[in-house]
């Protein structure tokens, strides 16, 4: 556009000159000599050319006032969108800077069941023969309740804001797995001495015996959703209102059962200490509707984890 307007004044100029040159005094001087039966001809001519004149003047005043004047195109304007844009770009924390979302986390802690263990490794009652124990058995049941655990998962982001319905509220899929160890030992099978004393008072030969002992364990596997608050900040809270697990427990039950689903609950928090490397602490409480052939795994587990987020 402002090339156009400079071609438009360049060419109006021209004309100027030319305009001058033909009403300057020597033109109309020799007009005059050549025609003089017609000076009042060539006088009219020469006001039409000052009009003509008067009129280019005011178009190149207004082209010039036009040329000058701030340009607001469309043009101009994607120009300034685009540099207003660049700008926020620029303005924005780079990427390295940001809490990362997702998180691995190693966890280990303490954990306490509602009921006994229960399940048998030996269920041979033979009270009888005087070689039972207080109930009844020769090895007894598996009655332990406390344990220890450690373990790991894994924290996918879902979304950011609870799907719309809260702003800084994280919506998380969590992946876990831990193993769990009872406190107690039990032998697996009689012992020589128990052999030893049935043959003696039945004069049957039992196989030989077996001497090992079993731990008394479980392995966790849970998948839950986890809804993390204060997104941005350092404190974060969280909760799990009801996940899914599968325990696999050992020794199996009195019917060779070793798998048992339930659900969890949990609630925890962890803080940013740096570098997007964190820590927390968190509570779960484990549930199943039913034991499973005689063997119970509900309970609470309760410790410290370690994360870092990538």
């Amino acid at each position: 556009m402002i090339n156009k307007t400079k071609l438009a004044l360049g060419i109006a100029t021209a004309t100027l000159t030319m305009a001058g040159a033909l009403v300057s005094p020597q033109a109309v001087a020799g007009s005059k000599v050549q025609h003089h039966a017609d000076v009042s001809g060539v006088s009219s001519k020469v006001d039409a050319l000052e009009a003509q004149l008067q009129a280019m003047q005011a178009e190149i005043s207004r082209l010039r006032a036009e040329a000058n004047r701030p340009r607001s195109s469309a043009e101009a304007s994607k120009v300034q969108e685009l540099d207003q844009w660049m700008n926020s770009v620029k303005s924005e924390p780079k990427e390295s800077k940001k809490s990362k979302d997702n998180m691995v986390f190693f966890r280990g802690g303490y954990g306490h069941a509602n009921s006994q263990r229960g399940g048998t490794l030996d269920p041979t009652r033979v009270s009888a023969l005087g070689l039972a124990n207080d109930n009844g058995t020769l090895v007894g049941p598996i009655n332990d309740k406390d344990s220890w655990y450690f373990g790991a998962g894994f924290d996918f982001s879902v979304n950011d804001n609870l799907f719309g319905l809260m702003d800084k509220t994280e919506v998380l899929a969590e992946l876990m797995f831990d193993y769990k160890q009872l406190g107690e030992r039990k032998n697996n099978g009689l012992s020589p001495a128990e052999t030893a004393t049935i043959a003696a008072a039945t004069g049957i030969a039992l196989p030989a015996a077996n001497t090992q002992r079993a731990t008394v364990n479980q392995l966790t596997l849970a998948a839950s959703p986890k809804v993390k608050f204060l997104k941005g900040s350092a404190f974060r809270p969280w909760l799990i209102p009801v996940g899914f697990e599968l325990n696999v427990v050992s020794p199996p039950s009195d019917a060779i059962t070793v798998l048992n689903p339930g659900m969890q609950f949990g609630i925890g928090a962890d803080y940013k200490i740096w570098n997007n490397i964190y820590v927390g602490a968190d509570a779960r409480y484990h549930l199943t509707t039913q034991n499973l052939d005689g063997v119970n795994t509900d309970g609470v587990t309760a410790g410290g984890y370690l994360g870092l987020g990538f």
